[in-house]
């Protein structure tokens, strides 16, 4: 029955999870300092809410080689990001209640995961946006496009 409902609400376009998968991405990072994406993508007539989650595959700890994903405009990434320095590890390197910041994770490890969901709310499609790690010294190599369609 829940399978009959599932696929009826698909076809109707319901809200049910018929676009969950297109609204969940997956990034993972390793104690190199890289994302293995170089682009993530999503479609706002898909997606009110994304979920990203993010795994560290390497084995250092946080303290040494941690990683996180942020996500802001691509004009916004270089000055979040040196905010962020200012901001610390116990705000995971990203400036608290910053306006710029539309999505960011905490610090993992090697051999973390972690997740956030957030809204689609405000983005725009083909606007201009990055997503990159804000642990110190590392957003310059690590970043991507966000795309948004």
């Amino acid at each position: 029955m829940k399978k009959q409902l599932f696929l009826a609400l698909a076809l109707l376009g319901g809200s049910s999870s018929a676009f969950a998968a297109d609204c969940e991405l997956n990034i993972n990072v390793q104690d190199a300092m890289t994302f293995d994406k170089p682009s993530l993508e999503i479609s706002l007539a898909k997606c009110d809410n994304v979920t990203l989650k993010l795994k560290h595959e390497g084995k250092m700890p946080k303290t040494a080689m941690g990683h996180n994903w942020v996500l802001t405009t691509t004009a916004d990434q270089v000055p979040v990001a040196s905010a962020g320095v200012t901001a610390g590890a116990a705000n995971n390197y990203t400036p608290v209640d910053d306006k710029r910041v539309i999505a960011g994770t905490e610090i993992i490890g090697g051999g973390e995961e972690t997740s956030i969901t957030f809204s689609t709310k405000g983005l725009k499609v083909g606007g201009d946006y990055t997503y990159f790690c804000s642990f110190p010294g590392h957003s310059f190599l690590m970043k991507g496009k966000f795309i948004v369609k």
